[in-house]
């Protein structure tokens, strides 16, 4: 199967109808350019609690969702599925979801995928949890026969979700980001934690920039997944929105800190390198250890030479 995907990023801030303009223009650059689906930042509508604005206290709910509406309206103008970092709202005093809402061609709202991995405390008043609710499931779609996953930020760190997702038969991943908006200040703190005769080892100055893509292209290259990455260029951003291919190679990237619209060909039918593919179920499955094990004591005592 072959689909054809429009990666996305813009300076994502707390202004929504600027961050709505974006979009619009954004997907119907998508459009223009062939592709299937365009796929945008985490919260890259409503804004991103904590950087981009401090809380949802004053919130402009209606304004949000007129927006989205405006979105799902352009989406069937333009035939183009959209895969949309936003937040969703939720009833009382529950902290709403940092979301990714799933568009279909026809502008229906087909699923919502909601940040699992929240970062923070146990006590929830740090990171993501002073403004989120974790979510309680996996959003699994099939794009033009082509089955698909999402993920939001954060979760790069957990390697059991992109594992699950490919238990799920799932051979595509968008992947949203928001690591970026950092002021100066964070920027410096960032560098020298990681410590400065570490960065031109490392190919980055700051945490994200140095873990995130190369966890992506480890998941990637493990489960043998295609990934469409898609970050904020907010400044200072800590990497350009970029898409992998399922034997692990990058095989596109934007420019940082500079919007723009990076289009990717899937094609599942591809014959790629897969190193793991004849042990990989079996890892799955509990058995860690290819080809037959062997009954010899010499094997079973590990304590003599």
């Amino acid at each position: 199967m072959k689909i054809s995907v429009a990666t996305c990023h813009f300076p994502v801030d707390a202004d929504i109808s600027r961050n709505e303009e974006y979009v619009v223009s954004q997907v119907r650059s998508a459009r223009e350019l062939g592709a299937d689906v365009a796929h945008f930042p985490e919260a890259c509508l409503s804004g991103y609690a904590g950087t981009d604005f401090k809380s949802y206290r004053g919130f402009d709910w209606t304004r949000l969702e007129v927006a989205t509406r405006h979105v799902l309206d352009v989406a069937k103008q333009t035939r183009l599925w959209v895969i949309l970092g936003s937040t969703h709202r939720l009833t009382g005093r529950h902290k709403p979801h940092d979301c990714v809402y799933v568009i279909n061609r026809r502008g229906m709202l087909v699923d919502r995928y909601d940040k699992m991995f929240c970062s923070g405390d146990l006590n929830e008043r740090i990171g993501d949890l002073a403004h989120y609710s974790p979510g309680n499931h996996f959003t699994v779609f099939t794009l033009k026969g082509v089955r698909c996953g999402v993920l939001i930020c954060y979760e790069y760190a957990f390697p059991e979700l992109y594992r699950e997702y490919k238990r799920r038969g799932v051979q595509l991943v968008f992947h949203s980001f928001h690591a970026g908006h950092a002021s100066p200040k964070t920027v410096k703190f960032m560098a020298r934690e990681v410590g400065i005769p570490f960065h031109k080892l490392n190919g980055g100055s700051s945490y994200p920039e140095i873990r995130m893509p190369a966890s992506v292209q480890a998941a990637a290259t493990a489960n043998h997944l295609w990934v469409s990455c898609s970050n904020t260029s907010a400044r200072h951003s800590s990497f350009p929105s970029f898409f992998v291919r399922a034997d692990g190679i990058i095989t596109g990237r934007l420019r940082r800190n500079v919007s723009g619209v990076l289009v990717s060909e899937v094609n599942t039918n591809q014959r790629l390198y897969d190193g793991t593919r004849g042990w990989r179920d079996r890892a799955m499955r509990g058995t860690f250890h290819s080809g037959s094990p062997v009954r010899d004591k010499r094997s079973d005592t590990r304590t003599q030479l």
